[in-house]
């Protein structure tokens, strides 16, 4: 083979190579939604999902080791393994009545269900952007407070390419709202590294591209904060003032993926 064919045919397989990563990463770093803390094997997890169809989420299920081993198409000794397994991570509780055992979800083990589901929904869907609606509520002034530490304003200033306004605009979410926060966490953000500073720790937090009423800003998502289904955002202005407003009014919101 010419020189001019061994390099066409390296190049060739180059951009093979890298089609191929292409289409095996099309979006974000994967980011599993069940706790690191878990680790079961697919056996649990069928049994875990089992017990949940069969009401175990509100009431305990009676059932022996052999007839789940049965339902499962294992033997009963695996059964018991996984119900071993399970109830020492404290996903469910096993209580022993006469052959047979009372076998409850625990709210651990019904939060490790939900966080399967996530990782599924993440695999089936393709991505796109996540939509919320919401109202905007007035925080307690602590945004105010927090965005103006030098500590911070220095990390947005390199990472989000402006210095934020000093104040956050607060949306209490509105619909299903349940699993907004942890929807969002499993993208991949920027992230603002706590540091100490004044004798205290300030805590790290997450930003995430978004538009509020079709106005471009971040969602921040403190690591620690006393908020329930509100979102917070910031912006080089102040979006309340340059977006006209008050408190109650309804905005869409959509977080970039």
């Amino acid at each position: 083979m010419t020189p001019d064919g061994e390099e066409f045919t390296a190049r060739l397989r180059r951009e093979k190579s890298e089609s191929a990563v292409r289409s095996l990463n099309p979006g974000p770093p994967f980011r599993s939604a069940v706790p690191d803390t878990i680790r079961l094997t697919q056996g649990a997890w069928e049994v875990l999902k089992l017990l949940a169809r069969e009401g175990g989420l509100q009431q305990p299920v009676v059932i022996s080791s052999r007839e789940l081993g049965v339902a499962l198409g294992v033997s009963q000794q695996s059964a018991d393994n996984y119900l071993v397994s399970l109830a020492e991570q404290g996903l469910l509780t096993r209580t022993m009545v006469s052959r047979k055992q009372r076998l409850t979800v625990t709210t651990q083990g019904a939060e490790a269900l939900r966080a399967n589901f996530l990782d599924l929904k993440a695999i089936f869907e393709r991505p796109r952007n996540l939509e919320f609606t919401g109202n905007v509520v007035s925080g307690v002034g602590e945004g105010r407070y927090y965005l103006s530490k030098k500590g911070y304003v220095d990390q947005f200033g390199a990472l989000l390419g402006y210095q934020p306004f000093p104040g956050t605009l607060n949306v209490r979410l509105t619909g299903k709202t349940n699993n907004a926060h942890e929807e969002v966490r499993r993208l991949t953000g920027i992230r603002i590294q706590g540091f100490e500073a004044e004798g205290r720790t300030f805590g790290g937090a997450t930003c995430f591209a978004a538009k509020l009423a079709d106005r471009e800003c971040h969602l921040i998502l403190p690591d620690r904060t006393h908020y329930q289904n509100v979102f917070e955002f910031i912006a080089p202005k102040n979006l309340r003032k340059s977006l006209h407003l008050s408190d109650g009014d309804e905005v869409k919101i959509e977080v970039l993926v």
